[in-house]
């Protein structure tokens, strides 16, 4: 599959997913404020902060489309990453707004919510749970790690609903049958579900600070790299090979060792083939190459 086949699909089950999660972002934001359920506005939440995610796929995949200039010979990939850091910041605050709404909820008289609620849960769960399959299977088909970090992002909103879903139906039974405490199953949930987007919010800040400071690929992920270098045969070793992620690409530093014999033209051609090699590789968006005599 060509990359520009490959940034098609990609682009598209980006686009799905910022559309499905904001549409039921809403719908449980609404069922949730109708319903008086604090477990499904906070199961709301979560949704959106999937968005989060889904956005910095989206975003990352235009800007590693766009070709290089002058201010940025290196790309734009790290966009994404700009990006997932300001949404991580801004879920978090989120997160801790409703687990002290929440957790105030338990300190004050409570009614069960709507038995809509319950409804709207397992919509979610449905809905969430078909996203995780569709992107993680072209995740795999595309062998983008972005969108199977992004699918599982989903999964793990089917969790969350999960716990909602255990919290509103035990509030629920808990107001029929006059069980008073179960009634706070609801608000417990929702506790729950905040801390889950804290750390959510956490991690997805964690991981977008430490790509965005330069951070290189470990020995066994440039393994196939060296490989394809010194199948090149004019290459006679392999001296340095730092592979760094620039949001959803790689950009690679290297250095040969060539015949000390050879004409700086021939030299430039060898350099030139060990490029094409590492660009078949989808995710390398270029190579800079240093030539070294080899010596034994």
């Amino acid at each position: 599959m060509d990359k520009d086949a490959r940034f098609k699909q990609a682009e598209f089950a980006a686009i799905v997913g910022i559309a499905g999660n904001v549409l039921l972002a809403i719908f449980k934001w609404l069922i949730g404020m109708y319903s008086g359920s604090k477990a499904l506005i906070a199961d709301a939440i979560h949704s959106a902060s999937d968005v989060a995610g889904s956005l910095a796929v989206y975003i990352g995949l235009v800007a590693a489309k766009q070709p290089p200039d002058e201010d940025h010979p290196y790309g734009h990939g790290k966009a994404e990453l700009i990006a997932a850091i300001i949404v991580a910041v801004l879920l978090f605050i989120v997160g801790i707004e409703i687990a002290v709404s929440s957790f105030k909820s338990l300190f004050e008289p409570v009614e069960a919510p709507k038995i809509i609620a319950i409804a709207a849960v397992v919509v979610s769960i449905i809905v969430k749970e078909g996203m995780f399959r569709y992107k993680y299977n072209l995740g795999k088909k595309l062998k983008s790690e972005a969108l199977i970090v992004n699918a599982y992002e989903h999964r793990s909103d089917v969790y969350s609903s999960f716990a909602a879903l255990i919290g509103i139906t035990s509030a629920i039974i808990g107001g029929s049958l006059g069980v008073w405490w179960l009634e706070y199953a609801d608000p417990v949930a929702g506790f729950f579900v905040a801390v889950m987007i804290i750390h959510m919010a956490y991690k997805l800040g964690k991981d977008s600070i430490h790509n965005t400071l330069d951070h290189v690929l470990h020995e066994e992920d440039i393994a196939t790299f060296k490989e394809a270098v010194i199948a090149v045969d004019a290459v006679k070793r392999l001296d340095e090979l730092h592979a760094r992620e620039h949001g959803h690409y790689v950009i690679i530093d290297l250095k040969i060792a060539v015949d000390p014999t050879m004409t700086v033209e021939e030299g430039h051609k060898v350099g030139k083939e060990v490029k094409k090699k590492l660009l078949e590789y989808h995710e390398v968006q270029n190579v800079f190459i240093h030539i070294n005599p080899y010596k034994t």
